[in-house]
């Protein structure tokens, strides 16, 4: 906790009346001792006996407690360290053909949307939360935004068409958590690749939703190593089984199954898990076991009400003493 700031500072004016207060309280004692000792020259009172530690404590602890309910008069507010879930998750979808497959009820694509609408309703506030659909290239279709509603939106208007580019899904998440189009551009002298400059985003993930199969670039464990740089974690979520299913597209039967080595090999490149789904029950839980960051953040908290009861002890503990030593308060 961080040093206490005061909203209302000029209520500090009040512990000038604390001198008149303890001057005032000093003088009533001193009128108190010489009555005593004036009734015991007359025989009427016993000698009194001379002051213990205890009849100084209870006036200070009444002091004390003054002091304290002036400073909680200023409405006092200190900043607290608080844990916090927060980060950014980009939710990756693979949108191209290949998700209409059926070996997960009621298909990959169906599947994978109904286990993210479970993840997006429990996440906290503090999670800002993005949506990318990728076939042979990423959109982005959803921006980073704690606005839950507007994630579901996304997420329910996905539709599965076309090839499939890994690589592209994966830019168009990373460009979602940079906020600007991230590319990967030609140098014309040395005829290599070189990333764009794109930031470092430690604490942010991009949850792959597909089966693994890529059939156009970019490469997407070139493009793992430019995510990995920048400090984000892909977890992929293989959706789909080994033994796949079979399409029929056009007049053609095709065949795609879960390709679990390549989207193993992205994770291990940015640090992140590899997990795979053979059904609907299992994806969900897949999703309730991606971590996000617990950070500590300092949050303003109004400690008036603390404040305050402080000096009521303060003022209970010094009326009891001298309630107990003297029988009266004053």
């Amino acid at each position: 906790m961080t040093p206490m700031t005061l909203t209302w500072p000029w209520a500090l004016l009040g512990l000038l009346v604390v001198p008149f207060v303890v001057a005032g309280f000093r003088r009533l004692v001193r009128r108190q001792d010489e009555r005593r000792a004036e009734l015991a020259r007359q025989g009427l009172v016993l000698a009194p006996e001379p002051r213990d530690t205890w009849a100084r404590v209870a006036p200070a602890l009444l002091v004390a407690a003054l002091v304290v309910l002036v400073v909680a008069m200023t409405r006092p507010v200190a900043s607290i360290a608080e844990p916090r879930r927060e980060g950014t998750v980009v939710l990756a979808f693979d949108v191209s053909t290949s998700m209409s497959a059926t070996d997960i009820a009621p298909t990959r694509l169906d599947a994978a949307k109904a286990a993210a609408r479970s993840f997006i309703d429990k996440q906290p506030p503090s999670v800002r939360l993005g949506v990318v659909a990728f076939g042979g290239t990423g959109l982005v279709t959803e921006r980073p935004t704690t606005d839950k509603a507007a994630v579901l939106a996304a997420v329910n208007r996905l539709d599965a068409s076309g090839e499939t580019s890994l690589g592209g899904g994966i830019l168009g998440a990373l460009s979602a958590i940079a906020g600007k189009p991230i590319t990967r551009v030609a140098d014309s002298e040395t005829g290599t690749e070189e990333e764009s400059d794109i930031g470092y985003y430690g604490g942010t993930s991009i949850v792959l939703l597909t089966d693994g199969e890529n059939t156009t670039g970019p490469e997407p464990r070139d493009v793992a190593e430019l995510v990995s740089a920048a400090g984000v974690r892909i977890e992929p979520i293989g959706v789909g089984t080994p033994q796949g299913a079979v399409l029929e597209i056009d007049g053609f039967s095709i065949a795609t199954a879960l390709d679990r080595e390549g989207l193993t090999a992205l994770a291990e490149t940015t640090g992140g898990t590899y997990r795979e789904a053979d059904d609907a029950a299992s994806l969900a839980a897949i999703y309730d076991s991606i971590e996000l960051n617990w950070t500590m953040r300092t949050v303003p908290h109004e400690v008036t009400s603390l404040v305050a009861a402080l000096a009521g002890l303060l003022l209970a503990a010094g009326a009891t003493i001298a309630v107990v030593r003297q029988g009266r308060v004053i």
